[in-house]
């Protein structure tokens, strides 16, 4: 149960953060519901409209239509400017197959949320979390049809409880989970939601709650959560294909930024792909385009700036607040970032195979970097560093013999559109391994497809769809 959507690259109870969630695949979003003045069930979460809109006062002194000119986008990143707040209606209908909710009701009308969930034929899909005599009112007015979801303590009276609510899901805060709490509960049919935010929301906790039996975390850290799931499932196995974030985890944080890297690793990713480009003075830096406009507060082409006013720009603001301030990083900062957690996918944007030579042994990372450029590029290189693995773009399958003969790369780069199982099998034949880069739009099953067809490596801008897959190849380790 992501908390708010995914809240950390996309504003808070929004369309963006939504949809984040769907196209990651998760199972449920946590969004909040609170009364406007005119009785209407809109999202958010504070009370006060300061922060999280451009608008003053409390969600509950304006009405619908004043609310719905409020930007609750530009507060987090001028990319989401004009983003509005959510209707409870226009959530459920966003939400309709595609992802289950769970309604943290804020302020509510009990009567008027059960008509808005069944009018939307939405009652298989969300879970109502509330005081228990606003429970109670929900179990009433939707005859039991509507879920309900209440806190639980240890010491609760849980017969009282289930007289008054009859829950499907209790809530219960990580510290107060154990096997025995989680086994009682769901042999008289209720489920366990282990609260695991802030302090909890950490590896060594998600274990326990795993381990008691929970049925949900609710987290703000979804993606980590399904690694550590995949490494549980895999054990000491080889995962089935190797994973490779683009620009580091682009999704969730700013492109070619340390925070990506960091968020990469949290992934579980085996390399972090990342773009290097020299400055006038001769210092390298990561970023993917030629110019500075598109990801930082600079202008013009890097290759006429100089260094120490390239770090000085901003290159996280743009992408949101939490990351307002960051830098454009150096290659060596990069580089001691990834230290010994992730190998280096390196995209030689521009940059002399000399300075990539000389940078990479700093960090003893020689034997985790792989190196993607041009056939003359790649020749050089090798000639400077035998040990570095070199990565070749395949332009068409009938230059793959030859390639193989002149260069020997350690792998190629297929287009995703060429992938096949022949194409495949042949390289690996001569001793070659396959990489591609997946379009946004692959599906889960489009990894599936590529991981039987054998493929070594998948770079994406969509972790979390390539994990799922990864899960579904996954027998449990005896």
């Amino acid at each position: 149960m992501v908390h708010r959507g995914i809240a950390e690259a996309a504003p808070e109870n929004t369309r963006p953060a939504i949809e984040m969630a769907i196209e990651d695949g998760l199972e449920w979003v946590e969004i909040d519901i609170r009364l406007t003045a005119d009785g209407q069930h809109v999202l958010f979460h504070d009370d006060h409209l300061v922060g999280k809109s451009d608008g003053r006062g409390r969600v509950a002194e304006r009405t619908l239509a004043e609310l719905q000119l409020l930007d609750a986008g530009s507060w987090f990143a001028p990319r989401f400017a004009g983003t509005k707040l959510l209707t409870l209606t226009d959530a459920l209908a966003l939400a309709k197959g595609r992802v289950n909710y769970y309604l943290d009701c804020k302020s509510f009308d009990p009567v008027r949320l059960v008509e808005e969930v069944l009018a939307a034929d939405m009652e298989q899909q969300v879970v109502v979390y509330a005081d228990v005599e606003q429970l109670r009112r929900v179990r009433e007015r939707s005859d039991g049809r509507v879920a309900t979801m209440c806190k639980w303590h240890p010491g609760t009276d849980l017969g009282q409880l289930k007289k008054d609510v009859a829950p499907a899901i209790v809530e219960i805060d990580a510290d107060e989970v154990t096997p025995e709490i989680c086994r009682d509960f769901q042999e008289q049919g209720i489920q366990v939601q282990a609260k695991v935010l802030g302090q909890w929301d950490r590896a060594a906790i998600w274990t326990r709650m795993l381990d008691a039996g929970v049925d949900y975390l609710q987290t703000d850290r979804p993606g980590e959560i399904l690694a550590l799931h995949l490494r549980r499932l895999y054990g000491e196995r080889s995962r089935p294909v190797l994973m490779t974030c683009h620009r580091g985890a682009s999704r969730y944080a700013p492109e070619n930024t340390l925070p990506a890297i960091e968020r990469a690793i949290a992934l579980g990713a085996d390399y972090a792909e990342i773009d290097v480009r020299t400055t006038a003075d001769g210092k390298l830096f990561l970023l993917h385009d030629g110019a500075l406009d598109r990801t930082t507060t600079g202008k013009g082409a890097i290759r006429n700036a100089e260094s120490a006013a390239v770090a000085e720009l901003d290159a996280g603001s743009w992408f949101g607040r939490p990351y307002a301030g960051e830098n454009v990083p150096t290659l060596d900062a990069a580089l001691s970032a990834m230290g010994d957690k992730i190998g280096v996918y390196f995209d030689a944007k521009e940059i002399a195979p000399e300075a990539l030579v000389a940078a990479v042994p700093e960090h003893a990372l020689v034997e985790r970097t792989i190196v993607f450029q041009g056939p003359g590029f790649l020749n050089k290189t090798r000639q400077l560093e035998p040990k570095l693995e070199l990565l070749a773009p395949l332009l068409s399958a009938s230059s793959l013999e030859p390639m193989a003969r002149k260069l020997q790369p350690t792998a190629v780069d297929v287009g995703w559109e060429d992938l096949s199982a022949e194409l495949i099998e042949r390289c690996h034949k001569l001793g070659i391994k396959v990489f591609a880069d997946a379009p946004d739009d692959a599906t889960v099953e489009d990894y599936l497809r590529a991981i039987d067809w054998k493929i070594d490596q998948i770079q994406t801008d969509q972790p979390l769809r390539l994990m799922r897959a990864m899960e579904l190849r996954a027998s449990p380790v005896e």
